[in-house]
């Protein structure tokens, strides 16, 4: 008899921490995906599927003015974007980095930007090195000039940081507002859905 009541407390109990378990991962599960979707906003052109992975979207700022090594940059916070083509043939794309006019003209700060030769930016695409330029190095903003194979998916990640050689006075009210683009062909700027 002891036995038996025994062995039925132990089924209880395992019974018990099952659902305990189970309405655990089940929250956590959910929890994940629902901040995961507030937080990834999607973007498209005609044959790309564009999805920034941070609660700016589209928007790159530096708000204080901070001189930092390229190794000390390259640590910094990241701007990630997934690029995934839609189409069953290659589809060219190109990355670039845009003054975000309408930030600049609503906050009437144009003259507190940074200057762009003292902006330091990199690009990461999937698992390669990272690419460091000065952002007025850039033709026209292009970061970067590609081609995305049929359905395939790219990760980029995008860093920004003020040069440590800059003569700029370390903590001035001195900030930048841009945007990243991703441009399909020549003119298909992605754009929010």
């Amino acid at each position: 008899m002891y036995k038996y009541e025994r062995k039925k407390e132990i089924i209880k109990n395992c019974v018990f921490i099952f659902f305990i378990l189970l309405i655990a991962v089940t929250s956590t599960y959910y929890i994940y995906h629902k901040f995961q979707g507030v937080r990834n906003i999607d973007f498209n052109s005609e044959s790309l599927a564009v999805t920034y992975h941070e609660e700016s979207g589209d928007k790159i700022t530096i708000k204080k003015i901070t001189p930092v090594t390229d190794s000390v940059g390259l640590s910094s916070k990241s701007y990630s974007v997934s690029i995934a083509n839609n189409l069953t043939e290659k589809v060219p794309y190109k990355v670039r980095i845009v003054d975000d006019l309408d930030v600049i003209s609503d906050e009437d700060c144009e003259d507190k930007s940074i200057p762009k030769e003292d902006i330091r930016i990199s690009i990461k695409v999937n698992k390669k090195d990272n690419i460091i330029y000065n952002l007025d190095e850039l033709e026209d903003g292009i970061l970067l000039e590609d081609e995305l194979d049929a359905l395939d998916v790219k990760n980029i990640s995008i860093r920004v940081w003020i040069r440590q050689d800059s003569n700029l006075p370390s903590g001035a009210k001195m900030h930048y507002h841009g945007l990243i683009q991703i441009i399909e062909d020549e003119d298909s700027i992605a754009i929010n859905q």
